[in-house]
């Protein structure tokens, strides 16, 4: 019998049973009316590293579609993602790159950022998520703040000129010797690799790296994944921080590839399923739920594009047939808005995730009636968490779906506590923690943040939520005034600081007001400084090409003072009230 049609027999078995669905549920109901879960452990969990976990799925499933690029014409097989993986493994490690080095990777969705992804767990190389939006100082920061060795780019994508920007920062790459650069702004900088066809000054071209590798390489690499350990940390994601700078939650093996096969066991996702991932690939909903999760399963990733578009989603979903489909509620609302003008053959859709910010129950609604989505589910994490912490189940009511994030996955612990740290009863809001595998190892180079966000193992997530006697979990606010605008989180803080560099302001309050297509946005109150003049138009123009574009204040107010408390904290509650009116009344 061949490895094709041997691969196909698991298909015939029911990939979550409903014994396994009755498993989760009675275990994850609160217990003596307070607001503690804890999920399913029936399913052991996986104590491997993600080169373990490819090498299991390429031996089921090596014929099958790995990964599938359309813009890029690119297809591979399992077994062709296998050769590319080691051809840019042994290429990297031709460069001199050791196993813990960081390697950062800025780009948007591309064939070669999921090629990196797993070459680099290949070696014990610590990959960087650096956000495509990013501009100058916030790419300086990412950068420096964990010493990347190493940093893969793409040249260009919509208004980010990666390159140019790079030499920007690092005007040394225009004479240094690739793979030697010494750049005064970027000392650990060593090595750029850039996605562009003709190789730049001072960098090699991705396609050098991949031919780089000889024998002595080759040797070295299987002697080298031996050597690693789930526990390792293998991936870097920055998140903003409420204290002003972005911090790099470090996550292992072990974090993210259990995280990921629990999400695709959520919606039922077996190799004979083709995954659409127009989400972003340097996010957790990108990286972890989709290229994991795919190759957890032996799925097929479709990436339709570099970045979203509605139409060219929708082409994707037809011609490829795909069975799931991951994305943000504006997402959903994108599709829906083409499809009212256009027509698309969707049949083939059965499920996906809806997620990173709440969905109307009309959207959910249309998304299972009009693209044929009957099992799509709802989840909830952070970045902390590798991500998800709760998700509804393909048969939940879709009133459960779009009021909840659902329900607890296996191997964590939840608690919602109060101001005092102890547990509310069921019903009642408080900040939610979590507690078990997914929590992160801590956020790089900081310590005294990550002891103040990990306490005896619980993630304090910021989140304020509430529990129900059936286990459901529902997100009411934050802790903090974190924004998420159409799935982004923005940290007021970060931007309050960076605009607090213009000299003509002398203090900045950043909210977020409600906003019909994102959700929310970036609104800011600002205060020129003494004889001095500011403008909204000056403030936007600060901040155009030095931080990413979703966080630069939609809604801009030029006030002479700002409403405080009698100890001089700022209220931004007053502030968000009178903006929502003043925007009201100008309609």
């Amino acid at each position: 019998m061949s490895i094709l049609n041997e691969s196909l027999a698991p298909s015939l078995a029911q990939p979550f049973s409903e014994q396994k669905r009755q498993n989760e549920t009675s275990q994850s109901v609160p217990q003596d009316g307070t607001s503690y879960l804890s999920g399913d452990t029936n399913q052991p969990l996986h104590f491997k590293t993600i080169p373990q976990m490819l090498r299991e799925t390429i031996s089921r499933h090596g014929p099958r579609d790995a990964a599938v690029f359309p813009d890029q014409n690119r297809r591979l097989t399992y077994y062709d993602f296998d050769r590319e993986i080691d051809a840019l493994a042994t290429g990297l490690l031709a460069l001199g790159l050791d196993k813990g080095d960081r390697v950062g990777i800025w780009s948007p969705n591309r064939y070669e950022w999921v090629l990196t992804q797993f070459a680099t767990a290949r070696i014990g190389l610590i990959l960087v998520n650096i956000n495509p939006a990013y501009r100058l100082s916030e790419l300086e920061y990412a950068l420096n703040k964990v010493q990347c060795k190493a940093l893969v780019l793409a040249e260009s994508f919509k208004n980010s000129h990666y390159l140019e920007m790079l030499q920007d920062l690092a005007p040394e790459l225009a004479h240094c010797e690739p793979g030697r650069l010494n750049a005064s702004k970027l000392p650990s900088l060593k090595i750029v690799v850039s996605m562009s066809e003709t190789p730049q000054s001072g960098m090699l071209s991705f396609q050098q790296v991949t031919q780089l590798g000889g024998p002595a390489q080759q040797l070295r690499l299987e002697a080298i994944t031996g050597t690693l350990n789930p526990d390792d940390p293998i991936n870097i994601q920055f998140t903003s921080g409420t204290t002003g700078s972005p911090k790099g939650a470090t996550l292992s093996h072990y974090n993210i590839i259990n995280n990921a096969r629990f999400v695709t066991d959520r919606i039922n996702l077996t190799e004979m399923d083709s995954l659409c991932i127009p989400v972003p690939l340097y996010h957790c909903f990108g990286m972890v739920m989709g290229a994991l999760g795919c190759v957890s399963k032996g799925a097929t990733m479709v990436f339709p594009g570099q970045g979203f578009d509605p139409e060219e989603t929708l082409r994707t979903l037809q011609s490829e047939r795909c069975t799931a489909l991951y994305g943000v509620p504006t997402m959903f609302v994108a599709m829906l808005q083409k499809m009212e003008s256009q027509s698309f053959d969707l049949t083939s859709l059965r499920t996906g995730i809806m997620a990173g910010a709440p969905c109307p129950i009309d959207i959910m609604e249309r998304v299972i009636s009009e693209m044929n989505m009957t099992e799509v589910t709802i989840c909830y994490g952070m970045t902390e968490t590798s991500p998800v912490s709760f998700q509804s189940f393909v048969d939940d009511p879709v009133e459960k779906r779009c009021s909840t994030v659902g329900r607890i996955h296996p191997h964590l612990e939840v608690k919602i506590i109060d101001e005092d740290s102890k547990i509310v009863p069921v019903g009642t809001s408080g900040q939610l923690c979590t507690r078990g595998y997914s929590v992160m190892k801590g956020y790089w180079g900081d310590e005294e943040k990550t002891h103040d966000c990990i306490v005896d193992g619980w993630m304090l997530t910021g989140d304020l939520a509430v529990i129900d006697s059936e286990g459901f979990c529902d997100i009411v606010g934050r802790v903090k005034d974190m924004i998420i605008r159409g799935g982004e989180n923005i940290y007021p803080r970060e931007v309050e600081d960076f605009l607090f560099r213009h000299p003509d302001i002398s203090e900045v309050q950043v909210f977020g007001i409600p906003d019909e297509k994102f959700g929310e946005e970036v609104c800011a109150w600002v205060v020129a400084s003494p004889n001095k003049e500011i403008s909204a138009e000056a403030v936007r123009s600060f901040c155009e090409g030095q931080i990413a574009h979703f966080k630069i204040p939609k809604h801009i107010a030029i006030v002479e003072e700002l409403p405080m408390t009698i100890t001089g904290k700022p209220q931004k509650f007053v502030m968000r009230d009178r903006m929502i009116e003043f925007l009201e009344n100008t309609k």
